[in-house]
C-alpha cells in the first residue's frame, strides 16, 4: 500500500469520526452510523458510483461476523473497497490514493446546529427601557441591573404610605396652625 497521503491525518480523521456523537467512544472503533457520516461528509457518496447502500454493504463486508464496529485496519480496507466504485476512470492505486485524499484531514461537520439569536420578541423582552412598575426600579438609566438593592424592599419607617406626594410635610403644616 504505497500511498503518499499523510497516514497520520487519515488516522486522525478516522478517530474524529469514530468519537463523533458518542461520549463513551475511545476513537479506536467506528460504528456504522459514523462510517456513513464520514462517507457523506467526505464526499465519498456521490449518488452515482457510490450510494448510501454501497457504503452500508461495504461496512458489513469488512467488519467481523458478530462485530458492530470496525477498527482502523478494517476502515482502510473499506475505503479500498469503495475506491474503484468512486473513481471508475482511475487505476486501483490511483483510486485508493484519491479516496484517501478525500478523507485525510477532514472532521465531522455539524450541519443543522441551531445558533442562538435575539430578535423580535426576545429583543423587546430584554429592553430595560420598556420596563414599567416595580421592574423599572431594578435597573439604572443605562439598563444595568442594580443587583440586590433593586430586588429588596427597602423598609421606609417614616410613617408615610409609599409614594405619598406630601411625605415629610406634616411638621411644616403643624407649625402654621
Amino acid at each position: 500500500m504505497a500511498h503518499s497521503t499523510d497516514v497520520a491525518s487519515l488516522e486522525e480523521s478516522f478517530r474524529k469520526f469514530a468519537i463523533y456523537g458518542d461520549t463513551k467512544a475511545t476513537g479506536q472503533e467506528m460504528n456504522g452510523k459514523n462510517w456513513a457520516k464520514l462517507c457523506k461528509d467526505c464526499k465519498i457518496i456521490d449518488g452515482k458510483g457510490v450510494t448510501g447502500t454501497d457504503v452500508d454493504i461495504v461496512f458489513s463486508k469488512v467488519k467481523g461476523k458478530s462485530a458492530r464496529v470496525i477498527n482502523y485496519e478494517e476502515f482502510k480496507r473499506a475505503l479500498e473497497e469503495l475506491a474503484p466504485k468512486r473513481f471508475k476512470d482511475k487505476s486501483k492505486e490511483e483510486a485508493e490514493e484519491a479516496i484517501y485524499n478525500l478523507v485525510a484531514g477532514k472532521e465531522p461537520a455539524n450541519v443543522g446546529v441551531t445558533k442562538a439569536k435575539s430578535v423580535g420578541a426576545v429583543e423587546r423582552l430584554t429592553d430595560t427601557t420598556k420596563y414599567t412598575g416595580s421592574h423599572k426600579e431594578r435597573f439604572d438609566e443605562s439598563g444595568k441591573g442594580k443587583g440586590k438593592s433593586g430586588r429588596e424592599n427597602i423598609v421606609d419607617s417614616s410613617g408615610y404610605v409609599s409614594a405619598y406626594k406630601h411625605a415629610g410635610t406634616y411638621d411644616s403644616k403643624m407649625k402654621k396652625s
